[in-house]
């Protein structure tokens, strides 16, 4: 059975840093993308980054390009999700999700793409 666990949500300063991680099991975690999603209260879910299945293609929402670093570990089955000089309208819940149909990062990826979701990891930007 398909699963993907987040961790490393928090409260963190304006200007902080956050490790979320992504651990999967029950599938070929290496033939596929994953990405990471983003819900605000109030606002619909958007993507923030994508990386293919051997990490050698990733994208970034261009409101976190220069801040945030995806990498993914195919030994550990984990996906990670370095955020730096967090801003508050970092704020939410963030996801990962597996796209099961391909191993691409599209540069236009959306939650359509993915098809299999975390259960999520809320992380809070406030002084």
């Amino acid at each position: 059975q398909l699963q993907l666990v987040e961790s490393g949500g928090g409260v963190v300063q304006p200007g902080g840093s956050l490790r979320l991680s992504c651990a999967a099991s029950g599938f070929r975690f290496d033939y596929f993308a994953i990405g990471w999603f983003r819900q605000a209260p109030g606002k619909e879910r958007e993507g923030v980054s994508c990386i293919s299945s051997r990490g050698g293609i990733t994208n970034y929402a261009d409101s976190v390009k220069g801040r945030f670093t995806i990498s993914r570990d195919n030994v550990e089955n984990t996906v990670y999700l370095q955020m730096d000089s967090l801003k508050p309208e970092d704020t939410g819940v963030y996801y990962c999700a597996a796209n099961t149909k391909s191993f691409r990062c599209y540069n236009d990826f959306t939650d359509a793409d993915f098809t299999s979701w975390g259960q999520g990891t809320q992380v809070t930007v406030s002084s």
